[in-house]
């Protein structure tokens, strides 16, 4: 059974009868679960792939808040406040999988086991110091270092083969892709990643790493 953040504390057996009432759902590459401002009625628990929660920026590009792999939870924010709707665009990276859990299914659990509610404050506080985190790096840290530790960071999670655009990358480093494309370049050239149709091939993360400081 894989280990959902959202559902430790539960014992086994309330676990079970929960992802027995959720829906499996499946997401092809590129494909948008919702966009920022639908109504929500469910959150999801992810099983397999990655997902980008993206928010349009004010000069109508897109910033890539985060990502969410297995084991993480999406889409429950909504479920939290009746009659709000999608703060984010929720878009699957690579073929991916995901347990559909109803805001009816939600609203009984957390009424049958109350510590959820702490557990979904400790979520919540993550998520606001990752966003704290991006908006001191985008004032404050200069490019080649904000895409050096996006890189190093994706490189642990996909075995230091990145399935992701230049395009994925700019949104992820708070940039454009024109700047993403010259510094994925100078970083090619120092022999650090190589650059591959639809891939981004990590070949040296200690230097990556060292480069992110």
């Amino acid at each position: 059974m894989l280990d959902f953040t959202l559902l430790r504390g539960l014992a086994a057996d309330d676990r079970r009868t929960l992802l027995g009432a959720c829906t499996p759902r499946r997401f092809d590459r590129r494909e948008v679960v919702f966009h920022a401002g639908d109504p929500g009625d469910c959150l999801h628990l992810v099983v397999s792939g990655r997902f980008a929660a993206r928010v349009p920026s004010a000069d109508g590009d897109t910033v890539t808040l985060g990502l969410v792999g297995p084991g993480e939870t999406f889409g429950e924010l909504v479920l939290l406040d009746a009659g709000r709707r999608r703060s984010a665009t929720v878009v699957a990276l690579e073929s991916a999988t995901t347990l559909a859990l109803g805001g009816a299914q939600f609203g009984q659990l957390r009424r049958q086991h109350p510590q959820l509610d702490r557990v979904l404050n400790d979520l919540l506080a993550a998520s606001v110091r990752r966003l704290t985190e991006l908006v001191a790096e985008a004032l404050y840290l200069p490019v080649d270092r904000r895409l050096a530790r996006r890189l190093v960071a994706l490189a642990d999670q996909y075995d230091g083969a990145i399935p992701l655009t230049q395009e994925d990358l700019a949104d992820l480093a708070g940039t454009t892709r024109a700047t993403t494309n010259g510094v994925l370049r100078r970083f090619a050239g120092r022999g650090l990643l190589r650059l591959a149709r639809g891939r981004i091939l990590v070949q040296d993360v200690e230097a990556l790493a060292a480069l992110s400081r």
